[in-house]
């Protein structure tokens, strides 16, 4: 006697990725666990009076998508109502952003802080016409003289404040940044209103944090976005007390509180997974070790651990590119190599420290995540990983670099000998490909991300949207691995570095089930796995990769239970 299936999924592409990268017709859903995959005669004895049939008509069934790395708090923060879109195509210059924040002053009360997320200088025609021109306070004093501004850049590693901002929070000529960040300076010596990397936090400790409710808000926001993407699971990286002072707080400690209170609520609707932050940039070893010990209480199971989990630990090594604060090898156009982000006088001794918090979180037990972006961090940091394995072996560990812009092939090889992996970010490579030339010049923008160099050495590459710095649209990041076509220009980058669609499709749901630790029960559409899928419009096994953004998602279904739909039975 047949159990019936809650659901039936017949005549598509039901697109397994599952060892072989089958591709079947059917499939059924049964109690939120894939009951029979193959043919529409396989799973014709599982339909039932009660068993809604879905006829795909061509459409493609996939494994619900796995974004490992998106600031899900951050980025419901980000969307307005509670933060201005300062993104590209929404302003396209510096007076746009101006009168974004003039709008807003209209419209909020004197004295309360304005915030704004997105802005890009490749995409701000003032900067670009004029080369070196950044965005400055000027740009902002005019239409916001009594209201403090902040307005954050789309990768989170440069904040833009106006004069009022500066005078609540208390920065001036005098004003020493903490270790690895930086207050920029006109020819003066005078504040910009701009602020690099571990200097932010001066502005988020002056800062009112997002409230309980706002976090509640953001994480809503998110979540029904991620639904109408077929996002089912994605990876938090970094909540803790080193979130405090990062994106106004929304990585800090309260905003996992707020998950579980989703969780228990049964609004948690795509499956999380969380790395602890214990400190932010410029840390040491010791500094980390101790708030380490402290977050035990964190690593608690929720009720449903296939649904929120924490997986390990975060840690910052340097900066990004367009910064220059990423550890290069060579050094930037213009000069200068950045350096790693934790505390030490010398390369030498900030390699010491990153080494030791790898050791320290690796010998407790941890997973790491560990986000480094340029060529001699990544070297040092896949050492470190290394270093740690060979004097405290213990298995299936899962470390993994995140970003990895510029990985070497000593870097991957070190990675694929201890079965270590990369979270890299194909929608920023989109982004930043026309822009990275003036940092690093042609032959190395090119590179980075090097996919194609990585799959064949043997590592395991998960793909992730780093949102809010892009929009988590793992169809564009698909469309990107293929092409390898930036997004202001359409200019191949790296055209070698390019992947095939089963490829790139692997980085999104088996690759990134593994990296959660979790690939044994999700990530394919195999029998015994959960029911967390993706149905897109069209076929895209036979799309034209430039076409591929534009199929519309038509159906998410997390552990058995509809939570998008805009298909017609």
């Amino acid at each position: 006697m047949y159990t019936y299936a809650d659901l039936a999924f017949v005549g598509g592409r039901v697109v397994t990725v599952d060892a072989e990268f089958s591709v079947a017709s059917a499939l059924a859903v049964t109690g939120g666990i894939i009951s029979a995959v193959g043919g529409r005669e396989d799973i014709a004895p599982l339909v039932g009076p009660d068993t809604r049939v879905i006829d795909l008509r061509g459409a493609t069934l996939l494994p619900g998508i796995n974004d490992p790395h998106l600031h899900g708090c951050a980025f419901g923060a980000a969307m307005p109502p509670l933060s201005l879109d300062l993104g590209h195509p929404v302003v396209s210059s510096l007076a746009d952003v101006a009168e974004a924040v003039r709008e807003a002053v209209g419209r909020t009360p004197a004295g309360q802080w304005i915030t704004g997320h997105g802005w890009d200088t490749g995409y701000l025609a003032e900067c670009l016409a004029e080369g070196a021109r950044q965005p400055s306070r000027g740009d902002l004093d005019a239409v916001s003289p009594d209201h403090p501004v902040v307005l954050y850049s789309f990768s989170g590693h440069a904040t833009w404040v106006n004069s009022k901002a500066l005078e609540v929070i208390g920065i001036d000529r005098v004003t020493t940044a903490p270790p690895g960040g930086a207050v920029v300076v006109d020819e003066a010596g005078e504040p910009t209103g701009l602020l690099h990397e571990g200097a932010q936090a001066l502005v988020h400790d002056a800062m009112p944090p997002l409230d309980r409710q706002e976090r509640t808000d953001a994480i809503r926001a998110t979540l029904a976005t991620l639904a109408r993407l077929g996002v089912t699971s994605y990876t938090e990286p970094g909540l803790g007390p080193g979130g405090d002072g990062i994106m106004r707080g929304s990585l800090g400690t309260e905003t996992l509180d707020v998950y579980r209170r989703l969780l228990a609520d049964g609004e948690l609707t795509a499956r999380v997974g969380v790395l602890l932050l214990p400190t932010g940039m410029a840390s040491t070893a010791d500094e980390f070790a101790r708030a380490l010990t402290t977050l035990t209480h964190l690593g608690e199971s929720a009720a449903d651990p296939r649904r929120l989990a924490i997986h390990g630990v975060k840690v910052f090594a340097d900066g990004i590119v367009p910064n220059k604060t990423a550890w290069m090898h060579e050094p930037y156009v213009g000069g200068g190599c950045g350096s790693l982000c934790v505390g030490g006088d010398s390369d030498g001794e900030r390699t010491a420290e990153i080494t030791a918090m790898i050791r320290y979180a690796h010998a407790s037990g941890h997973q790491l995540g560990v986000h480094v972006t340029g060529d001699r961090a990544i070297d040092a940091v896949a050492d470190a990983f290394a270093e740690a394995a060979a004097e405290h072996p213990r298995p299936d560990a899962r470390h993994y670099v995140i970003h990895g812009d510029f990985l070497t092939a000593h870097s991957m090889k070190v990675l694929a000998a201890h079965d270590f992996g990369v979270n890299m970010n194909p929608t920023i490579k989109w982004t930043v490909a026309d822009m990275e030339e003036e940092f690093v010049g042609a032959e190395r923008a090119a590179y980075a991300w090097p996919y194609r160099d990585a799959l064949d050495a043997g590592v395991r590459v998960a793909s992730g949207s780093d949102a809010p710095v892009t929009h988590p649209d793992w169809r564009q990041g698909v469309a990107t691995m293929m092409l390898r076509e930036s997004k202001a220009a359409g200019r191949v980058s790296g055209p070698e570095q390019r992947i095939g669609l089963a490829e790139a499709l692997r980085t999104y749901t088996i690759d990134a089930a593994w990296q959660d630790f979790a690939d044994d029960w999700k990530g394919s559409l195999e029998p015994g796995k959960v029911a967390d899928l993706c149905v897109l419009d069209g076929d895209l096994l036979a799309a034209d990769p430039h076409d591929i953004p534009g199929m519309p998602v038509v159906l998410t279904v997390v552990d058995g239970q509809v939570v998008h739909d805009t298909l017609r039975d």
